[in-house]
C-alpha cells in the first residue's frame, strides 16, 4: 500500500513552513534514516528523514512552497513490487479526513426546513464554513480582511497566505462585518499601507527587498511584545574591574588540547559567558524572579535557562544555555560558541532556541553604551548589556578611574514588580563586582 509522507511538525508550535528543497527525486529509493528534504521553518533549516523504506513515487510538493501546513501530505512512496505510476495517479494510499459527527436530531422532533443560503462573489454560499490556513487568517485579522469574502486559491479553495496578501496590495480587501445589533468598537489606529509609504518616494529612488519567514516572525513577535507585555525598566552601573582581571586569569590558567589546527586553549572566556553565568545564579538568588506569565498561573522555573541574542543574517536568534544556573564558565563558554557558530548557518533545532526563562542581549561590543530590549516571551525579563568603559567615579571622596558598565533590566511587570527586578538586578551586580563567588 503507498505510503503517505506529510510535513512533520519540528517544534510543538509549529503550524507550518516551507518547502525549501528536495534531496531526492521520483523513482529515487530510500531507506529509514535518509535525509529527504530541508525544511524551513521562521528560524532554522531542519533536514526531514525517511522513516519507511520504498521508492519514491511522486513529490506532491514542489520545492520552494511557501506555507505548507503540517501534517499536509508532500510525497508519497511505494513498497517493493507496488505501481509506482497507479500511486502516483492515486494520491497515495492514507485514508481521507473525516469530518466531526453531527449531532442527531432528536427523534420526535421533525427537521425544520432549511432555507437556501444567498450565494456571495466568491462563491461561497453565506454561513458555509471557509476553508483558510491558520496563517492566512492570522494576516487577514491583523490587516481587518474578511476571509470570507476571499477566493481561495489553495487545494479545494482554500484560502491561503498569498491570496491575503494580494487582496491587501490590491487595495480591495472587504473588512469583517460585525453582526447587525453589535456596538461597533473604537477603530483601532493602523500603520500606512505598503500602497501609502511608497507614494512618499519618487519612482526609482528605491528598491523593494521582500521578507523573509525570520523577518516576518521578528516583526510579529515584537509587536506582540510590546502590545500585550507592560514593559518597565530598570537600569544600574556595574564596576568591572575585578571581573576583567579574574577573567584574565582563568583564560592563562586554560589547559591545552590536542586539535585539528593543532595544541589550542580548552576555553577561553567572555565578558558575555560571565554576564550569562552571574545573570543564571541572581536568577536563582531571587527566585520569584524567574518566573513566567500566563493568565491563569505564575510559572516558577526550577533552573535559570538564559537565552543569549546572537545577530545572524536577516536577523537574530536566541539560542539557551539550558540550566546555565549548574554550569561552570568554560562550560558555558563553549556551549556558547558552538551555539552562536549553528545559529549563524541555521542549523539550531527548536528545542536548542525556544523557551528559556530569561535572555541576555549584548551591545556592548558594538560600543553602545546602554540600551533597552524588548522581552521575549514566555520570558519574563531580559538583561540589555552595554559597553565597559573607563569612567571617573567617587570613592570614599576622591576621584578614580574604573571600568563600568551599564545594564538594563527590561521587566514584565505582571510577573516581576519593581521591587522584585531591582533585588534581581542588585544580585547580578553583586556577582559582576564580586566575580569569584560565580566559582564556588
Amino acid at each position: 500500500m503507498p505510503i503517505n509522507i506529510t510535513m512533520p511538525a519540528l517544534s510543538p508550535t509549529m503550524e507550518e513552513g516551507n518547502l525549501s528543497k528536495w534531496l531526492v527525486k521520483e523513482g529515487d529509493k530510500v531507506s529509514p534514516g535518509d535525509v529527504i528534504a530541508e525544511i524551513e521553518t521562521d528560524k532554522a533549516t531542519m533536514e526531514v528523514e525517511a522513516v519507511d523504506e520504498g521508492t519514491v513515487a511522486k513529490l506532491v510538493v514542489p520545492a520552494g512552497t511557501e506555507g505548507v501546513k503540517v501534517n499536509a501530505l508532500i510525497a508519497i512512496l511505494v513498497g517493493e513490487g507496488e505501481d509506482t505510476a497507479a500511486a502516483a495517479k492515486s494520491g497515495g494510499g492514507g485514508a481521507a479526513p473525516k469530518e466531526a459527527p453531527k449531532p442527531a436530531a432528536a427523534a420526535a422532533a421533525p427537521a425544520p426546513a432549511k432555507a437556501e443560503p444567498a450565494p456571495v462573489a466568491n462563491g461561497h454560499a453565506a454561513g458555509d464554513r471557509v476553508f483558510a490556513s491558520p496563517l492566512a487568517r492570522r494576516i487577514a485579522k491583523d490587516a481587518g480582511v474578511d476571509v470570507t469574502a476571499l477566493t481561495g486559491s489553495g487545494p479545494h479553495g482554500r484560502v491561503v497566505k498569498v491570496d491575503v496578501e494580494a487582496a491587501i496590495a490590491s487595495g480591495g480587501a472587504p473588512a469583517a462585518k460585525a453582526p447587525a445589533g453589535t456596538p461597533s468598537a473604537p477603530a483601532a489606529a493602523k500603520p500606512m499601507s505598503d500602497d501609502q509609504v511608497l507614494k512618499l518616494f519618487a519612482e526609482g529612488s528605491y528598491e523593494l527587498v521582500p521578507h523573509d519567514n525570520m523577518r516576518k516572525t521578528i516583526a510579529r513577535r515584537l509587536v506582540e511584545a510590546k502590545s500585550t507585555i507592560p514593559h518597565f525598566y530598570l537600569t544600574l552601573d556595574c564596576e568591572l574591574d575585578a571581573l576583567l582581571a579574574l577573567r584574565t586569569q582563568l583564560n592563562a590558567a586554560a589547559p591545552m588540547k590536542k586539535t585539528e589546527k593543532g595544541e589550542v586553549p580548552a576555553y577561553k572566556l567572555s565578558v558575555n559567558d560571565m554576564v550569562i553565568k552571574a545573570m543564571a545564579m541572581a536568577l536563582m538568588a531571587v527566585p520569584d524572579a524567574n518566573a513566567s506569565w500566563t493568565d491563569s498561573a505564575m510559572v516558577k522555573h526550577k533552573h535559570a535557562d538564559v537565552g543569549v541574542a546572537v545577530s545572524i543574517p536577516g536577523g537574530l536568534i536566541t539560542p539557551i544555555i539550558r540550566h546555565a544556573d549548574e554550569k561552570t564558565l568554560s562550560v558555558i563558554s563553549n556551549e556558547m560558541k558552538d551555539l552562536a557558530s549553528r545559529a549563524r548557518s541555521r542549523k539550531l533545532k527548536p528545542e536548542e532556541y525556544q523557551g528559556g526563562t530569561t535572555a541576555v542581549s549584548n551591545l556592548g561590543m558594538f560600543g553602545v553604551k546602554d540600551f533597552a530590549a524588548v522581552i521575549n516571551p514566555p520570558h519574563a525579563t531580559i538583561l540589555a548589556v552595554g559597553a565597559g568603559e573607563e569612567r571617573a567615579v567617587v570613592k570614599e571622596g576622591e576621584i578614580r578611574i574604573a571600568t563600568v558598565m551599564s545594564v538594563t533590566l527590561s521587566t514584565d511587570h505582571r510577573a516581576v514588580d519593581g521591587a522584585l527586578g531591582a533585588e534581581l538586578l542588585g544580585a547580578f551586580k553583586r556577582l559582576i563586582e564580586n566575580p569569584m563567588g560565580m566559582l564556588v
